[in-house]
C-alpha cells in the first residue's frame, strides 16, 4: 500500500507524484493480476497531467486522474473490466482509495459497475462529455483536435447569447470587475506576460456568462473555462495573446456598460473568430 511517507531515498513516489510511480520496475511475478494490464501503455507522458477537478486532493484524486485519463486516452478500451484488487496492486494503492476513484469515474459515464458483472469501461457515447475533468483529458489526448473543434463549436453557441444578455443584467460590481480584467489583460499583453492573461481572459469570459441572468448557461460556465484553461488549446486565442483579443474583449465591456446587447453579441462573435481555428470551424458573420 502506498503510504503518506516515504524515504527520500527509496526512488518510489510520494505524495502528489503517483503519476510518475515506477510500476515498470515491479517484478511482474509479484504483481496480482499483472496480465491484465500488460497491454496498457505505462509511460502515459502523451497524456495530459492538468486533470482540474483532481489536482491537490491526495491519492484519491491522483487515481481519478490516472484512470481518467487511461480511459479517455484509449489505453483502457470500451467493456475492459477494472478490478480494483489489480488497480490497487498496480498502484499501491488501498482499497478505499480505488473504491471512492472508481465511483468518480462512474459518476463521469467513464466506468459502469454492475452486480456479477463487475466494473467495466464504457463507451464514449456514455461519458459526460461536459465533465471539466473530462475535457482537460480529451484535449490532451489522441482526440484533442476533436475536442477543440467541439469546445470552439460550443463557445460560439454559448458566449455571444450570454454577451447579449449580460446587457440586460449588468450589475456595477461585475461591470467594474469585467474592466479590472481587461486592464489586467492590456498589461499583461505589454509584458509578454501570456499566463497572467490567459487567467484574466478565464474570469472575464466566467463573469460574462454568470451574469447573463440564465441559470442553464451559467451552469456551463464551466465548461468555457475548462476549454480556456487547456493549455496550448487553439480555441482560446490566449496563448497567443494579441492587440485584436484586447480590443475585442474592451468592446464588450463598452457595450454591456451601454446596455447594448446587439453591439455585446456582435464583438463577441469577433473575438470567437480572431484565432485562425476558430474561424476554420465557425465562419465570420456576414455584413449585411
Amino acid at each position: 500500500m502506498m503510504t503518506a511517507a516515504r524515504s527520500a531515498d527509496s526512488g518510489l513516489a510520494g505524495p502528489g507524484e503517483l503519476d510518475r510511480y515506477p510500476y515498470a520496475e515491479a517484478p511482474v511475478a509479484d504483481r496480482v493480476g499483472a496480465s491484465a494490464w500488460d497491454s496498457v501503455e505505462s509511460d502515459l507522458g502523451r497524456v495530459g497531467r492538468r486533470a482540474a477537478g483532481s489536482r491537490g486532493r491526495g491519492l484519491h484524486g491522483q487515481l481519478v486522474q490516472q484512470l481518467g485519463q487511461m480511459i479517455v486516452s484509449g489505453d483502457l478500451g470500451a467493456d475492459r473490466p477494472l478490478v480494483p484488487e489489480e488497480i490497487g496492486q498496480r498502484f499501491e494503492v488501498s482499497r478505499t482509495v480505488v473504491r471512492e476513484s472508481l465511483r468518480v469515474l462512474e459518476a463521469k459515464g467513464l466506468v459502469s459497475a454492475r452486480p456479477n458483472v463487475g466494473t467495466r469501461v464504457r463507451p464514449v457515447s456514455d461519458w459526460n462529455l461536459l465533465d471539466p475533468d473530462i475535457i482537460e483529458w480529451r484535449a490532451f489526448g489522441p482526440q484533442r483536435d476533436d475536442q477543440r473543434r467541439e469546445l470552439a463549436e460550443l463557445r460560439w453557441t454559448i458566449e455571444p447569447l450570454a454577451a447579449r444578455l449580460a446587457a440586460g443584467h449588468g450589475r456595477e460590481e461585475v461591470q467594474q470587475r469585467l474592466v479590472d480584467m481587461v486592464e489586467i489583460m492590456g498589461h499583461a499583453l505589454g509584458q509578454g506576460d501570456s499566463l497572467t492573461f490567459a487567467r484574466a481572459d478565464a474570469e472575464f469570459h466566467s463573469l460574462l456568462i454568470q451574469v447573463a441572468g440564465n441559470r442553464m448557461l451559467e451552469h456551463l460556465s464551466g465548461i468555457v473555462s475548462a476549454a480556456l484553461q487547456v493549455s496550448g488549446s487553439p480555441v482560446t486565442g490566449c496563448d497567443r495573446p494579441t492587440e485584436a483579443s484586447l480590443s475585442h474583449h474592451a468592446r464588450i465591456v463598452d457595450a454591456l456598460g451601454a446596455g447594448d446587447g446587439p453591439a455585446a453579441e456582435a464583438a463577441m462573435r469577433q473575438l470567437l473568430i480572431v484565432h485562425p481555428e476558430v474561424e476554420r470551424v465557425v465562419p465570420a458573420p456576414r455584413e449585411h
